[in-house]
């Protein structure tokens, strides 16, 4: 039973604000239990939320939220928050369907200022906030927390440079849990933060700038030098300093004693511009299964607390992502010019497999998918077969590379897209609903999708046989449908789809892996089903004959409208193969953003599970569906 008599007290952070160091630290361990608790229920992201504890605290304790407004980056590390933000009730019902967000959500809670389940965005986002604040005359602190990972964005960095050059008030927070602080170095450290951030350093700071100023220059610059490393002994703050903002730190992160008075001083120095605080923790912090994890628990599905042991049922088919990297593995093995990449993302991509096999070959950019892209077409010019493994919903923000540096230049970049289509309790966010739509209107590429594990391994073969210009190959998160896997895979034809039932009057067309869905509905609709395999080229002769000779072709796609449809629809408009006797009705994801639930209720929703696609055809078609005995 959990025991959390002062938390039971909070309903929202004001509840506080007149709290002791000691009761905050014990608000603190309560806060940790309660977070470890709702997560071993509901599953989700655990260690970085238990890494942020006493900084969700502290925070809420000395700054005015939600007046004061407070970005965190990402979200994996809010549930805290989220807690101590008047949803605590409803902690319990994280990540499930109508529960709350697994990320900060803005229609969720006013202390949510800024949505996001990707990283990166919360120094822009702040900096906004902040010109905002200037502009309307306002007096509110404007805070980002953001971690050391996502600190290595490029985006991160071209806010902290407009920060700095503008010289608005703005308070960043680096939440660094890659380093460990021993006890002397982080009591050191934390003493010097706290003076370097307090008023009297301040004035102090300006009347040695002044002083030195007068000085000979040989004795002005030994001044400067003193001054620096007051600052600087603390570790790193040059690079900071040098993009305009006043660098304080680093101080433990768990240490409240050591934490509280530097964000006081932080906050009553109204003078300054932009500050950056370089705050030092542990992620998992506080329970022992997170802390020996090597992912620090990152993501977790519902365990037991007092082992720490997931509850996971056994696997029926392996996943998309581990055939993908076995299958990457066996053409790495007979190719030594295929390389892999990813940004950030090793286990989750599969390429932590891939870097067992071959750790020279494999290269983990960081939270850096811009880079990634034109880092692998620098390899693909000089005779290497990169292939670049990014979620598809992370692949949106390198489009411009995609674009520019790879599809213009024709170079052969080879790209895994994982997490294609809805993806369960990571929501919106996460879907990859738009890499159809933004893939296959450039010119020069080749889009696959397979529509089971087998065929994933004929297309990563595909792709490394492929040199004549870019290709991408899409697929679900999840296991794949239990079929055997081949030893080897084969290079299929480019652009060449195939017809795998034959049936009457409709014909359902299939991109992907809702072909299961389309063999169900073809049993109640007597209906001929195509793999389409390719999204570009199409297959144009495929196309044609369905159209030809069936009344209805119906394509099915776990995309966004302007994919795969509606290319089909645009060359079957432009050869003249659709009349009154000939018609066309692609199928899609809705034009709205999905919230998270099981990924089969979201293809309900979405009008692409058998059931649905039987009743889109009976409507077009103004007549029931023939029904047929189902074969044996």
């Amino acid at each position: 039973m959990r025991n959390t008599p002062l938390l039971d007290t909070v309903n929202e952070p004001r509840d506080t604000r007149d709290f002791s160091l000691e009761q905050l630290e014990q608000l603190a361990r309560e806060l940790r239990q309660e977070t470890v608790d709702a997560v071993s229920q509901t599953g989700g992201h655990l260690g970085a939320g238990l890494g942020v504890v006493e900084l969700t605290v502290a925070l809420h304790h000395v700054f005015d939220t939600p007046d004061d407004l407070l970005i965190w980056d990402v979200g994996h590390q809010c549930y805290p928050h989220k807690i101590l933000t008047g949803r605590r009730d409803s902690i319990r019902t994280l990540r499930q369907p109508g529960g709350l967000s697994g990320f900060c959500k803005r229609d969720e809670s006013p202390y949510d200022v800024f949505g996001a389940g990707h990283s990166s965005t919360s120094i822009s986002a702040a900096l906004g906030m902040a010109v905002a604040r200037d502009l309307s005359g306002k007096k509110n602190e404007v805070v980002a927390v953001i971690g050391d990972g996502a600190m290595s964005a490029g985006m991160a960095f071209e806010a902290l440079n407009n920060a700095g050059s503008l010289g608005t008030r703005l308070i960043v927070i680096l939440n660094d849990n890659d380093m460990s602080i021993a006890p002397p170095v982080g009591a050191m450290s934390a003493y010097l933060a706290r003076l370097i951030s307090s008023q009297p350093y301040h004035k102090l700071r300006d009347i040695g700038k002044s002083v030195a100023d007068k000085f000979p220059q040989p004795l002005a610059k030994l001044a400067r030098k003193a001054e620096h490393f007051a600052r600087d002994i603390a570790v790193g703050g040059t690079l900071f300093e040098q993009l305009g903002f006043y660098y304080v730190g680093p101080v433990d992160g768990h240490n409240l004693a050591h934490l509280l008075p530097l964000l006081r001083n932080i906050k009553n120095e109204k003078d300054s511009g932009p500050v950056l605080l370089h705050v030092v923790t542990q992620k998992g912090h506080g329970y022992a299964p997170a802390e020996a994890s090597d992912d620090k628990y990152h993501g977790v599905s519902s365990f037991d607390i007092q082992t720490g042991a997931q509850k996971k049922s056994a696997a029926a088919a392996p996943s998309y992502t581990k055939v993908f990297a076995q299958s990457l593995i066996q053409e790495a093995q007979a190719d030594d010019k295929i390389i892999a990449i990813t940004a950030a993302m090793p286990s989750g991509t599969g390429l932590d497999l891939f870097e067992k096999a071959f750790p020279e070959r494999m290269f983990d950019v960081g939270i850096a998918e811009q880079h990634a892209v034109t880092f692998a077409a620098g390899l693909a010019t000089q005779g290497y077969k990169p292939f670049c493994a990014i979620y598809s919903t992370f692949l949106q923000r390198a489009y411009d590379q995609v674009v520019h540096d790879v599809a213009i230049q024709k170079l052969p970049v080879r790209f895994a897209l994982d997490r294609a289509g809805l993806v369960g309790a990571d929501g919106a966010t996460h879907a990859g609903s738009f890499d159809l739509a933004y893939l296959l209107t450039l010119p020069n590429f080749v889009v696959m999708a397979p529509s089971d594990e087998a065929e994933l391994t004929h297309m990563v073969a595909t792709a490394a046989a492929y040199d004549d210009g870019p290709s991408a190959v899409r697929y679900p998160r999840g296991e794949g449908v239990g079929i055997p896997l081949p030893g080897n895979g084969i290079v299929l034809e480019i652009g060449r789809g195939r017809i795998v039932r034959e049936g009457e009057r409709v014909a359902l067309l299939s991109l992907g892996t809702r072909l299961a869905e389309c063999m169900k509905a073809a049993e109640s609709l007597n209906a001929t089903v195509a793999d389409a395999r390719f999204a570009k080229p199409l297959d144009e002769e495929l196309i044609g004959n369905l159209l030809k000779n069936h009344e209805l072709v119906v394509t099915v796609e776990e995309g966004s409208s302007g994919g795969f449809g509606a290319h089909v629809l645009c060359f079957a408009a432009k050869e003249g193969l659709l009349d009154s006797h000939h018609k066309l009705l692609p199928l899609h994801l809705p034009d709205r953003f999905i919230d998270q639930n099981i990924p089969s209720v979201q293809y309900d929703e979405a009008g692409l599970n058998a059931a649905q696609i039987v009743q889109a055809v009976t409507e077009h078609l103004g007549a029931k569906p023939v029904l047929v005995k189902k074969r044996v």
